[in-house]
């Protein structure tokens, strides 16, 4: 028997930076100013992303292009691959992501593309915790309280018999 199931999510969304609580605006300046290291000379489409880690340390990432296409890597996972890298065990709670090009930061918040969307999600399996993320753009704000808002049908290990270690 065929059935349909609909998916959907709320989020918040602010006009301003300044209406953002302190922790949010922060780490949201973090990601916009990242953007300003991008390597994107192919695109000239330039993401910053910045990690809020539990201890509130905050880390920054950016989107890295190269040649020899796909071999780059976005700004959310440069990132967290730089969390985990240089703060195991210290866990992701948010993620702030802007982007501009030659005209400045884009109008309207970009999203993080599939590959992050399920980087994001393998983090909040593996830690049991969400992680928020902020998306900002000139015109608007976008807070998505988990990355299965994003995702709702990630892959999890769980559901095809692997387990974390």
């Amino acid at each position: 028997m065929i059935k349909t199931k609909n998916l959907s999510f709320s989020y918040l969304e602010y006009e301003e930076i300044e209406e953002l609580n302190d922790d949010d605006r922060e780490l949201l300046i973090s990601a916009m100013k990242s953007a300003a290291n991008a390597y994107a000379p192919y695109s000239e489409f330039m993401v910053g992303a910045a990690v809020r880690l539990e201890s509130g340390t905050i880390v920054n990432g950016t989107n890295i292009e190269n040649g020899a296409f796909p071999s780059g890597i976005c700004a959310e996972r440069s990132a967290l691959a730089g969390a985990a890298s240089n703060h195991p065990g210290d866990v992701p709670v948010a993620l702030a992501v802007a982007a501009k090009n030659s005209n400045g930061f884009t109008g309207d918040p970009v999203s993080p593309c599939g590959n992050c969307r399920q980087v994001i999600s393998e983090e909040e399996n593996r830690n049991h915790k969400p992680v928020r993320i902020i998306l900002g753009g000139k015109r608007n704000i976008r807070i998505i309280n988990t990355a299965s808002d994003l995702l709702p049908l990630c892959f999890k290990m769980e559901s095809h018999g692997f387990t974390h270690r």
